[in-house]
């Protein structure tokens, strides 16, 4: 079996190649054509990039999180969102490799089995980097006015935020 998972991107990678010389296609050409178009997408969407990933490392150093913490928490109680978890609901639709530390460091202080550690995890797995998603994609088919599809989105990101903190309630206690 291990041979076979060994082999398998090798086997794919080959199998394309020999189709596409099947059907006449110059395999080589197009790979190149494809790592150029990769390139000008990739330097379409860099600038957003770096901005969302510098913006994120700024308000984790000003302590902006921590102060939204602070206001949000009594709020967040009353629809049944552990407050601790407010970090992560402010970094994940801006910044994925963000949210998964603020969750882990969350999982690390509060324990995997506990109501915070678990309901971080949930909101890891059901919510989305919003404005990462929507830099990448729109940025790469060249769309610059977004219209409805970041509050759109946001709407989806906070329903996964409070169902991923009902769903564990309900699982868990």
């Amino acid at each position: 079996m291990q041979l076979v998972l060994d082999l398998l991107v090798p086997g794919i990678i080959a199998g394309v190649s020999c189709y596409g010389m099947a059907k006449k296609v110059d395999v080589y050409e197009a790979l190149l054509q494809g790592a150029a178009k990769g390139l000008e997408i990739l330097l379409r969407i860099l600038p957003a990039l770096v901005t969302l990933l510098t913006v994120v490392a700024m308000l984790r150093a000003s302590g902006a999180l921590d102060l939204a913490a602070q206001a949000l928490g009594p709020v967040l109680e009353r629809v049944g969102i552990p407050p601790e978890t407010v970090g992560l609901m402010v970094v994940r639709p801006i910044s994925g490799s963000a949210a998964l530390g603020v969750g882990s460091e969350l999982i690390t202080t509060y324990g995997p089995d506990s109501a915070v550690g678990r309901t971080a995890a949930v909101m890891l797995g059901s919510t989305e980097t919003t404005f990462y998603t929507i830099a990448v994609y729109f940025g790469a088919a060249g769309i610059k006015r977004t219209r409805y599809a970041v509050p759109a989105a946001l709407c989806a990101d906070l329903a996964g935020f409070f169902f991923a903190s009902l769903t564990v309630r309900l699982f868990f206690g």
